[in-house]
This record gives C-alpha cells, sequence and structure tokens, in this order.
C-alpha cells in the first residue's frame, strides 16, 4: 500500500508541475500589454515603461518562470498585481467557499445517484427509462441555466430563498444554509443524472455475473446481497464517476459563484482573468490542481480498499 501511495503522490507532483508550466507560458503569450492594463489608457509611454521594468515583464520568461517556481516551492505564490496583497491569504480565505459548495454538491449528488442508479437497475422497467432520459436531459442543460431557472422561482417569483450573497457560518448558521440552497441545487442536477446513468450501468453489471446468481440460489436475502455484495464490486465504477464529476464541479463553480456572488476562487478566478493577473491565477491554477490530485488520490485509496487488484 506504501509503494502505492507514493507512486500516486509522484505522478499527482509531476501533473501539478506539467500543468503548472503550461499555464504560466500560456499566460505569458495571451496577457497582452499587462502594464498598459495595470495603469489605464491614460498613461504615458514611460509610465508603462517603467511599471513593465517593475513588475519584471521585461526579462526572459524562462528566467521568471523559473523565479516563480522556486518561491511557489515554498509556499510563496507572490502578490496580486491589482491589490498588492498576498495571493496565499487569498486564496485561503476564499477557498473553504468553494470547498463548502463542491463538498455538499458532491456528497448529496452521490447518494442521490446512488439511490437512483441501484432503484434503475434493480427495479428496471419505466425507471429505469426515466433514469436514462435525465441523464441525457441533465448533461444536455448547462448548469448556469439551472442557475437561472432556480433563482427565478425560488428567489424571485417565490421569495423562498436568497438569491445571491453568502452568509458565514461563524454570523449564522441558518443563514449560512440558506445561502448554499441554490448554489448546490443548480451544481447537482446535472451530476446526478449523469452519475446515476453510469452506477446504474455498473450495478447492471455486477448483477448478470454468476456469483450473484449464486448467492441467490443459496436463500441469501436479496437486500445483503444489494449492500453487502454488490454494491462493493460496484462502487469503483461509481467513484471514479464521482471523482470526475467533482473536478466538473471545481470548474462549474466558476460560473456558479459569479452568478450567485459567491466570494469563492471561482468569482476570484473570472475577475482575475478579466483583469489580466497573472500571479492570481497561477495561484488559483496551482490550488485548483493540489486539490484535484487530492482527491484523485483518495479514490485511489479506497478503490485500493475495495479491489485490491487496483493497488498493482
Amino acid at each position: 500500500m506504501l509503494r502505492f501511495i507514493t507512486k500516486r503522490l509522484a505522478s499527482g507532483v509531476l501533473l501539478l508541475l506539467v500543468i503548472s508550466t503550461i499555464t504560466y507560458f500560456l499566460l505569458y503569450f495571451s496577457s497582452g500589454s499587462v502594464a498598459r492594463n495595470l495603469l489605464g489608457d491614460s498613461a504615458t509611454p514611460a509610465q508603462v515603461v517603467a511599471k513593465t521594468h517593475e513588475l519584471g515583464l521585461d526579462r526572459p520568461i524562462l528566467g521568471r518562470y523559473l523565479e516563480w517556481l522556486g518561491h511557489a516551492l515554498t509556499g510563496d505564490l507572490g502578490v496580486s498585481w491589482y491589490s498588492n496583497q498576498p495571493i496565499v491569504n487569498s486564496l485561503v480565505s476564499r477557498l473553504p467557499v468553494t470547498m463548502t459548495l463542491v463538498l455538499f454538491a458532491i456528497v448529496l449528488a452521490a447518494v442521490l445517484a446512488t439511490v437512483l442508479g441501484m432503484t434503475a437497475a434493480v427495479k428496471g422497467g419505466w425507471v429505469d427509462r426515466t433514469v436514462q432520459f435525465l441523464a441525457v436531459v441533465g448533461f444536455s442543460v448547462p448548469n448556469f441555466v439551472v442557475a437561472i431557472v432556480v433563482i427565478m422561482l425560488f428567489a424571485i417569483n417565490w421569495m423562498l430563498l436568497p438569491a445571491t450573497g453568502w452568509v458565514p457560518i461563524t454570523d449564522s448558521f441558518s443563514g449560512w444554509l440558506l445561502s448554499l440552497i441554490l448554489p448546490v441545487t443548480a451544481l447537482v442536477i446535472a451530476t446526478i443524472a449523469s452519475a446515476a446513468q453510469q452506477i446504474r450501468s455498473a450495478f447492471k453489471d455486477v448483477l448478470s455475473r454468476d456469483w450473484v446468481r449464486t448467492l441467490r440460489s443459496r436463500g441469501i436475502n436479496n437486500t445483503e446481497i444489494l449492500f453487502k455484495h454488490v454494491l462493493r464490486s460496484a462502487a469503483p465504477a461509481g467513484l471514479t464517476v464521482l471523482s470526475l464529476q467533482f473536478v466538473g464541479m471545481l470548474g462549474g463553480s466558476v460560473i456558479i459563484e459569479k452568478i450567485f456572488a459567491l466570494p469563492g476562487i471561482g468569482q476570484l478566478a473570472v475577475d482575475s482573468t478579466s483583469q489580466g493577473d497573472t500571479p492570481v491565477v497561477m495561484g488559483i491554477v496551482v490550488y485548483s490542481v493540489i486539490v484535484v490530485i487530492v482527491v484523485n488520490l483518495a479514490v485511489d485509496l479506497i478503490n485500493g480498499w475495495l479491489n485490491p487488484k487496483v493497488r498493482v
């Protein structure tokens, strides 16, 4: 198991290095005149040149990248070009909002998708057809469309929930919970349908195997077969799908946080990208990749526990 974890961590570190390198060079070639964006159209050419030199943008790109990488390895991601605030502080203050949103959504999606997928696989008939239909619909409708619809229904027309904003849990637990309901719903709807379809397929595959029929022939209770044996065998496929959905939710939270005015990583990413604030964008990329690596490692460990063959 230790060797298994070491290999996964090494591949994660390599992935982080590759993605950060590619992102840094892509931002360099697509950022345009950063100094002009920072100073505005009224700045003189001399001021633009001075600002470019101050930011070190007149230095060779490779040297700047190696300097950034050296600081990043020590945990220093620099400061924002716009606010002059340490990037680590900005990310630490916003990451809990995004992670709360995504974790609530993925847990709720996992429970509902498992229930729907199991029911569709076992019952078949109209339940199975309904799940397959919902999978197509849910996959086709973008989450920002779902967000707009739920805001119109529950916040504007029925005035049951707040349309936008974030209430810290330290200020009000009920307010915090209410501010989560609509954005979590917007993230969950599309995820449930597609994940339920994949879990349904995994369950049907396991249910068709000979050892399941053998267990039934021995008179073992069907509920025990489903939850003790079939669920364990189908779990790796479901976990893999949900880990991919988690990554998709991180990307989807960028738009959702902007729509619901949530002070998370997603909104910071949109604002920093539009401003051309490269250090902040790089910090967001690094943190996002680290979160994805940790989630994938956790899924690999659970799959390795469920199925020792995965460790090979």
